[in-house]
């Protein structure tokens, strides 16, 4: 919709056992698990010898970059760790406002630095795939803007159906235009961007947010104003399934998506639940809830895929938890009226930048402590931020999403 912290082991923190998950279905150790709320959280030290090496993911998406390790699929985005075209690109954050424009800031300043128009009502800034163009998506105004990341220079707007949202097909064939008011996912040649097909999704109301398997095959989209996600094929572009939520929240429910590091789960932000659904890893049914806060909607890693930050827009806060577990490590509380939503972690991964969406203004806040950095005042409508460059190989899309 429109500090020092130690690796938490405790997985009992992490996930409530869901009542309505099917009875026939294998049960997650890490997901039914419980610990008394007086009790403290254990830790386990750090191995003393190394692993052995993970073999790659099996049977992925012809064409997408290898997997080289299954304990993190995104092992390839660690900090620093910038692709060629990423490298040249002027570091820029990019807030783009549902009054129609897009702001870019400094980072080094924390100054507005440029404004232009790109449309009637501006949702997200979407890197493409190959991470040589960023996207202003319009939704109203049927288009996207692109945007050089050389130069912060924006380019002539390109027809689009409905672009609430965009993503990219782990191999990079596709640009999906996620039509939240059709509920349709519209697929297009990222270079010349002709058609190429249309999946309806009748049942997935408020169609938004998505994330992909490791092996690239499955994505799993987010249905806010459905209480459910909608399970697709990608190679043949297809529904698999429809899974609904254990509570089907229907008017601000299921948001972003975020594949865990080693693939064994996706978490499901849901505004109206305060907190996570947990799906397994082959997105087939719900495992699991974590509580967060009131508003739970965005979902970003840290740089070294340890943690994994929420943000709780109506409670004005965001949540810290393990990344592989779920299980929660802290809270940054932010002082007075905000609304954190949508944005990214810096390229160095020590600060968090995000939108402010009911309040008009960035958060920068340090990933070391939470502390608040700078609040910077913007446009009406602040809504999916991106910070860039990013580190990866390649850009699955919303606001950075890298692996």
């Amino acid at each position: 919709m429109r500090t020092g912290r130690s690796r938490l082991i405790a997985l009992g923190a992490a996930l409530l056992l869901v009542g309505g998950c099917s009875s026939g279905a294998m049960e997650d150790p890490a997901a039914s698990a419980t610990t008394s709320p007086s009790a403290a959280p254990t830790t386990t030290a750090a191995p003393t010898t190394t692993s052995p090496p993970t073999p790659a993911v099996a049977n992925q998406l012809p064409g997408m970059p290898t997997v080289a390790d299954a304990r993190n699929v995104y092992g390839s985005a660690g900090a620093g760790m910038l692709s060629a075209a990423a490298a040249a690109a002027v570091p820029m954050v990019y807030v783009p406002h549902n009054s129609g424009e897009v702001w870019e800031i400094d980072p080094s300043t924390f100054q507005v630095v440029r404004k232009f128009p790109a449309g009637q009502e501006v949702q997200h800034v979407v890197p493409s795939w190959d991470m040589t163009t960023l996207y202003a998506t319009d939704d109203v105004g049927n288009t996207i803007t692109p945007i050089d990341p050389l130069t912060g220079e924006p380019g002539d707007r390109i027809p689009v159906v409905d672009p609430y949202n965009m993503y990219s097909t782990p191999d990079g064939s596709s640009a999906i235009s996620v039509a939240e008011a059709r509920r349709t996912l519209v697929f297009y040649d990222p270079h010349t961007w002709v058609e190429q097909s249309r999946l309806e999704i009748p049942d997935c109301a408020g169609i938004d947010h998505a994330d992909f398997t490791p092996d690239g095959r499955t994505a799993v989209f987010s249905c806010e104003f459905a209480g459910r996600v909608a399970v697709v094929d990608v190679p043949s572009r297809t529904l698999l399934r429809m899974i609904d939520m254990p509570t089907r929240n229907t008017h601000m429910g299921p948001q972003d998506v975020k594949l865990a590091p080693d693939g064994s789960r996706f978490y499901i932000a849901d505004s109206d639940q305060g907190g996570l659904w947990v799906l397994d890893g082959a997105a087939t049914q719900v495992i699991g809830q974590i509580p967060t806060a009131a508003g739970a909607h965005g979902l970003y890693l840290s740089r070294d895929a340890t943690q994994l930050y929420v943000t709780n827009r109506h409670a004005g806060s965001v949540s810290v938890l393990d990344a592989d577990t779920g299980a929660p490590i802290t809270t940054w509380p932010i002082a007075g009226s905000s609304s954190p939503d949508m944005g990214g972690v810096t390229a160095d991964g020590t600060q968090l930048w995000l939108s402010g969406r009911y309040d008009d203004e960035v958060y920068v806040m340090s990933t070391v402590d939470g502390h608040m950095i700078a609040r910077i005042p913007v446009g009406h409508g602040p809504h999916g931020l991106c910070v860039w460059p990013q580190p990866g190989r390649y850009s699955l899309g919303h606001t950075g999403i890298t692996r």
